[in-house]
This record gives C-alpha cells, structure tokens and sequence, in this order.
C-alpha cells in the first residue's frame, strides 16, 4: 500500500502548486482526452487519445505529458502519433519525437515529457494525438504471498483524472481486466462496471493537474514472467546464416509462494492448485528459423515444441517445473536464420537489419545485452537504433581468427515487446577477407602433408660421433652390465635358499651324506658365480659413467660373499654337530650368533639390491 500513499501525497502537492503553473500553460486545452488502460497481462499499457486545441494567440510547437515519479521509475515505453483522418477510417501516422524537459514552474515531483509537432498549431487550430505508454512492475502483488492454492490478486493504483499541466474539457476512462472478478475498486462519480471493464467518466471542465485517486484490487493468474538479465548474442557469417543465442535468467514476479509444493495436487488440479503458476512460454521466431535448440545447464530439455507457417516460426517453451512466485529459472534457446534475410547493401556498406528484444510473448526484461558479432575484418561501423540504448564495443576470439572479431554491444534496461523493433548495425566488409580462412585451412593442410614428407625422408637420428650419443651408449652399456651383476647376486641368493633348504631336511630326515652333497653342489656353483662377477666389475671400474654407481656395486658384492661365508659356517657347524650326535640346545647355542648375522647380512643385500634397481 506504499505507492497508494505516495500518489495521495503527490496529488496534495499537485494541488498546491496548480494554481501557480495554469497561467504558464493556459493557451493549450484539451477539447477531448479518452484514456484505456489495459491490464489484462503483467504490463500496464495506457492509450490516451488527446485532442489538442490552441486557445492562444501564438503558435504552439510542443506538447507537454506529465508522469509522477512513481509511475516514471516504472515507464519502459512511450510513444505518440497524429490521428489523421475521422471516424473508423482514420489511422495513425508516424511517431512524434519525444523528449524528456525540465520545464520551469513544473512540480519537482513531475516527470515531464515534450512532445515536438510537425508544424506548429496555430491560434484555433486542434489536432488528435495518440499517445501509448507502456509501464512494468504497476501492478503490485496484494497479498504479497500465497500458498499453491491461492488465486493471484494484484493492485493497480492510479487517478481517473488525465494528470495534465493543460485543463481539459472532456474526459473519460476505462480500466480493462483480463477477468471480470475485481475483488474492490474506488467507486467515483459516473462510475460504470461492464464485464471485465471499469469505465470512468465522462467528466467536463477538469483543471490542470486535476486527480482523483482510484485503486483496482483484481484477479488476475497471468504469467508475471520477468527476465532478470537476457543476453543476445547475434553472430554474423558471410557465409549464408546467422546464428542467434540468447541466455535467460527468468523469475516469476507475481506473488511470492510460501508453504509446500505438492506435484501431485498441481498435476491433478492445476487451475485449482496453481493457478498462478505458469507451466511454458511461447517465442515467435522469424520465419525460416532452423536448427533450433533450448537447453539449460544440466542438458538439452526435451520438452519443448516448434510449429511454423511461411510467416513465422512458433517455440513452445516449458521449464523443467512449473514456476510459482519467486521461483527463477536459467535456460539457452538458439536458432540460425539465412543471412540473405537480414544483410542488405547501402551505399557501399552492408548493414544487418534485426530486432531488437525477446522473440518471447509478454515478456519483461529488467536488463538486456545484444551483442552483434560481426565478421574479422569489419571497419567503419555505425549503429542506429529506434530508440536510446547504451553503446559499446568489444572483441571476440573464435576459431580461425587472427585478430579476432569486432562485436556491437548494445545495453538497455526495463526492456518490453514494444521494443521489439528492428536497429542495424553499419559496417564496411573486403569480400576477399572471406577467403583467408579457406586459405588458411589449405595452407596449414599442406604444411602438414610436407612436414610428413620430410620427416619420412630425413634420418633425425642422433650422429654417432657426437659426444652424447657416445655417452649415452656408455651408459646403456653400464646399466646392462649392472643389470648382469643383479642377476648373478640373484642366483647367489637362491643358491643360499637351497643350502638352507638342505639344513631343514637335515634336521627332518637326520641324512648327513644328502646334506653334504649339497654343500659340495653349492659351493662349486657359487665358484662360477664368482668368476662371472669378476669381469663385469672389472668393466663398472674402468668405465666413467659407472663411477657414482660403483661403491653401491662394490659394496653389495663384499656383502654377498660375507653372507656366503656365514651360510657356509653355520652350515659347517650342523653338519659336524649331527656326526657327533649334538642336539637340542647345546646345537641352537653354537648356530646362533651365525644365524642373527645371516640374517642382518640377508636384509643388507636386498636393501642394496632395491637401491641399485631404483638407481
């Protein structure tokens, strides 16, 4: 109810200060003004009819409009145009210039609006101009949240007077609903109510800045749908399309959801449990729109339908769920065009032709961004556009690109589908630029092809002579050497697991003679293993590359041949103690200092062998 209170504030101002601007602006009348207001969907749009007299004697070259604050921050469109012509065959011309003024004398709390006419009105003289202004974010949510089974009520605010600096003689009002349930409305002087229409009026010989405060409390379950950011991107290939993408960040705007949400009562009542809801959106698409596609961030959502005729090209879009109030969701729908459609040629310079907002139907945009790619290489660009918007430039890097592509960057907020309207961005092309990327294509195919050729005939092997290819046969030979000596140690070892082998089936079965022949196998094996060793070391020593490796080497052959020695001598020691019939625990005090020395020499040697193997 705070915007109530500011119009009752307003209007009290209005009234104070209209005795000292009447004077300023007395030589305009309006004979006749016929305001409509629809409200049939989430964006306000009044249609005043005004029939403009000059009372003075001098001419009159522009028209003043009035918006109080409230409704200004609101105002997303305002258009005007002559009425020419009478009765049902008259028709409206072009748009009138518009701009904003600050005229003196005129309430601070006033938006003012000039109107410039083609030619100045002389004393006497009348004319009918039709002015549209289109506002979002009126109508307000009351109450502010619902559960999913309430209706959607909203408040509309605003004054059956036509708020005029000029006095007006004649003038009526009609609010239109899109249902005929209205919950309450201010009931004034000539009020009438007809279905979903609210009629005002007539009333005669208003003042300037004549109000009469109305407030409509009404149903209504249209799609509040609200685009919190949309970017447009609109990339230009001379090679016959045009690709269009464009990202939605949507909100419902209505009243807020509050309690749970049951899918089950939605899918089987959803006039009664979500009614204010809205399950899909429907964007007109130019006619021979193709490869069209809506997906969000987890994927392609299929539910979505595209139906088209020669004239247009329909998208049916429907979110993953429905959105109730506050509720927001993000998607990507993008389609290609044929270029001929768009690009034409003026005076030696080519120019895209193409709309400006959303394709989708009562849609508001809180922020909009279009950005034109246009083709490497492009200069002398120029935009225009039918009505203000925030310019600038920017640089694209995609595939194939050397210095990358110029991109148009237009920014406008508080955007509805009456700007809609068609802008063209200007810019000189070389046709011959469209071959540098075939040429580019050609080109690096072909290094390619020749460097295959050259290096199927050029032998890249390292020379040789060269000290590193020298150096690096040293070391193969090195490591192949150490790998040899690996081996050596490695047979070593299991020559000592046999020996062992030999002393437990000695202790299980007590056959002295098996055992000693065992001994006698292992120690000549273990003689060869020696030999083997002796010129591989001898190698590693006089080799330089060997040198950071040979103590390592060194030092595990020292201790193999000393676990050699230990095996031997604990062996030595059983075999002598089974002659003699020693046993029990005079045998394990002989063997074990022999045995905990084996075994300390056993984890030194595979230390060594892991650290060599690492190496």
């Amino acid at each position: 109810m705070g915007l109530r209170f500011d119009l009752l504030s307003l209007f009290t101002t209005l009234a104070l200060l209209s005795t000292t601007t009447t004077t300023v602006l007395s030589d305009v009348i309006l004979s006749k003004v016929d305001r409509r207001i629809d409200l049939t969907s989430q964006i306000v749009r009044v249609t005043s009819t005004l029939k403009v007299e000059n009372a003075g004697p001098g001419p009159v070259s522009e028209i003043l409009l009035t918006f109080p604050e409230v409704q200004a921050k609101d105002l997303a469109y305002l258009t005007a145009a002559l009425n020419e012509g009478k009765g049902k065959g008259r028709n409206s011309g072009s748009s009138l210039p518009i701009n904003v003024v600050n005229p003196e004398g005129m309430p601070p709390s006033l938006t003012c609006h000039s109107i410039s006419l083609p030619k100045a009105l002389a004393e006497g003289d009348s004319l009918t101009i039709v002015v549209l202004a289109v506002f979002t974010h009126a109508l307000r949510p009351f109450p502010e949240e619902i559960t999913q089974a309430d209706i959607q009520l909203v408040l509309f605010q605003d004054t059956a007077h036509y708020l005029s600096p000029y006095a007006v003689n004649v003038q009526s009002l009609t609010v239109k609903l899109p249902k005929a349930r209205i919950e309450t409305y201010t009931k004034l002087e000539n009020t009438n109510v007809h279905g979903s229409d609210i009629k005002y009026g007539p009333y005669q010989n208003l003042p300037p800045f004549s109000y009469a405060p109305v407030a409509v409390h009404f149903e209504t379950n249209q799609p509040f749908a609200v685009a919190q950011e949309l970017v447009r991107e609109i990339e230009i290939s001379h090679w016959g399309n045009v690709q269009v993408t464009e990202h939605y960040n949507i909100v419902h705007g209505g009243a807020k959801s509050k309690g749970e949400f049951s899918r089950l009562d939605f899918q089987a009542r959803p006039h009664l449990r979500g009614a204010s809801a809205f399950r899909n959106l429907v964007a007109k698409l130019p006619p021979r729109a193709h490869s069209i596609y809506y997906r969000d961030e987890i994927g392609n959502i299929s539910t979505s339908n595209v139906w088209g005729d020669p004239k247009k090209t329909e998208l049916l879009i429907e979110p993953r769920y429905p959105l109730f109030g506050g509720w927001r969701t993000t998607f990507t729908i993008g389609y290609g065009l044929p270029l001929q459609d768009f690009l034409f040629e003026s005076e030696g310079k080519r120019f895209i032709n193409f709309s400006f907002g959303s394709p989708i139907n009562d849609l508001v945009i809180d922020n909009i961004i279009v950005k034109v790619v246009l083709p490497e290489g492009s200069n002398d660009i120029f935009t225009s556009t039918p009505f203000p918007a925030k310019q600038g430039q920017e640089t694209k890097i995609s595939h194939l690109d050397v210095v990358g592509r110029p991109v148009v960057v237009l920014e406008k907020t508080n955007v509805v589908p009456e700007h809609n309207q068609y802008f063209q961005v200007y810019y000189r092309f070389n046709s011959l630029s469209m071959l540098r990327e075939p040429f580019m294509l050609i080109s690096g195919f072909f290094f390619i092809f020749v460097a295959c050729i050259v290096y199927m005939h050029v032998d890249m092997s390292i020379s040789k002579s060269s000290a590193s290819y020298l150096a690096k046969m040293q070391w193969d030979e090195v490591r192949a050497t150490i790998q040899q000596v690996q081996s050596v140690i490695n047979q070593c070892l299991y020559t000592h697991e046999k020996l062992e082998a030999s002393l437990r089936d000695l202790s299980r079965t007590g056959d002295v003679q098996a055992c000693k022949t065992a001994r006698k196998t292992a120690d000549s094996l273990l003689k060869e293993y020696s030999k083997e060793l002796k010129p591989l070391l001898s190698f590693l020593q006089s080799s330089p590359q060997a040198t950071q490796i040979l103590p390592k080497v060194e030092e595990l052959v020292a201790k193999e041949r000393e676990l050699q020695e230990r095996l031997i001598a604990k062996h030595s020691t059983i075999v002598d103690c089974y002659e003699k019939k020693i046993g029990g625990r005079e045998l394990e005090n002989r063997v074990a200092s022999q045995q905990q020395k084996v075994v300390v020499l056993k984890q030194e040697v595979e230390d060594l062998l892991d650290y060599i193997e690492e190496i």
